[in-house]
């Protein structure tokens, strides 16, 4: 395989070939192939799809989360995109910046929520030296599980009007990274509205507290995988570093390596990790309509057809060697 070939599969998996997403059923197959995605393009760029390139069918000229605001397009897949999160065929989390919101798609969620999420959900958080949460982060999270689903402006009125926007943006930053709470829906009039994971998807979140690392860590990297067609061993160890530790990466690439999940490959001289293709299965009738098609007919010149067969013809004043005799038991 070439980059070119490389690139161009990737296009077509992505919906950046023309192909662009318009229906809520458009973008509900697209996320369920591909398997995450993030909103906008990043830099630099990852090996990853964007809901707004699937969007608008091409990858030039495509607005990042800065600019978001003054392209109408950018307005319309947000809508679409807030609608995957309404009908739970898409959850959000906080992976690289909360202004660019990263799918995942819904039969891959449990995975990641195994890798990221609290195993005891309905436990509240607590404040503390060696805690990830602020004690407002432990207030939102009480706020949230007593009143919502609930909008950060009413957030903000119930906690204090005294509390700054960004010390809550903060607090509910440090939830959202663990997968204590979710956005699941938005408007221009309020903005985002937010709700404990474990009470708007008890299903996935029961799902994903019931595996086990590895066992999540692999469906993940192959659904990876699946999307970006081929891709460095680098580079996957990149991107799931992001909320793994490298080294578990390593040890899943080299388990599903011995087990042949995956297989390297060669692109553009370059060695990158693929899903190992399946073989193909022939039934007794495809292979033995296989053997006659090789074998060529009778006079046909098969020399030239790459049949080598021995002749046994002796050749003219020359006799067969003799037998050799049967020796005597001695005497």
């Amino acid at each position: 395989m070439t980059d070119q070939e490389l690139q161009s599969a990737r296009r077509e998996r992505w919906r950046l070939d023309g192909k662009r997403i318009r229906t809520i059923e458009d973008a509900r197959a697209f996320i369920e192939s591909v398997g995450f995605s993030l909103m906008y393009p990043m830099r630099p760029a990852a090996a990853l799809p964007t809901f707004m390139g699937a969007f608008v069918g091409a990858e030039d000229r495509l607005p990042n989360w800065q600019h978001a605001f003054a392209d109408p397009r950018a307005v319309e897949a947000t809508e679409l995109m807030v609608r995957l999160l309404r009908e739970r065929s898409a959850y959000e989390a906080n992976l690289f910046d909360q202004n660019n919101a990263f799918l995942v798609a819904g039969s891959v969620f449990p995975y990641f929520y195994a890798l990221v999420g609290e195993r005891n959900p309905k436990l509240a958080p607590k404040a503390g030296a060696r805690s990830p949460y602020s004690p407002l982060a432990v207030d939102a999270f009480d706020l949230i599980q007593r009143q919502g689903p609930i909008s950060k402006q009413k957030m903000r009125e119930a906690l204090g009007g005294s509390i700054s926007l960004p010390a809550l943006d903060k607090a509910l930053t440090e939830l959202w990274s663990k997968l204590r709470i979710t956005r699941v829906d938005y408007n221009y009039s309020e903005g985002s509205f937010w709700d404990v994971l474990y009470r708007w998807a008890p299903d996935a979140v029961r799902e994903g507290v019931g595996l086990s690392v590895p066992e999540a860590l692999s469906g993940l990297l192959s659904k990876y995988l699946e999307s970006a067609i081929a891709v460095e061993q680098a580079e996957l160890e990149s991107f799931f570093g992001n909320f793994v530790p490298r080294s578990k990466v390593r040890d899943a690439v080299h388990a599903l390596l011995a087990a042949r999940e995956l297989s390297f490959t060669q692109v553009g001289g370059r060695s990158m990790l693929q899903i190992t293709p399946e073989k193909v299965v022939m039934t007794p009738a495809e292979r033995a309509a296989a053997r006659s098609a090789a074998v060529p007919p009778a006079g046909s010149g098969q020399a030239a057809a790459g049949v080598r067969r021995t002749s046994f013809r002796q050749a003219p004043g020359k006799r067969p060697p003799a037998a050799p005799r049967a020796r005597r038991p001695a005497r």
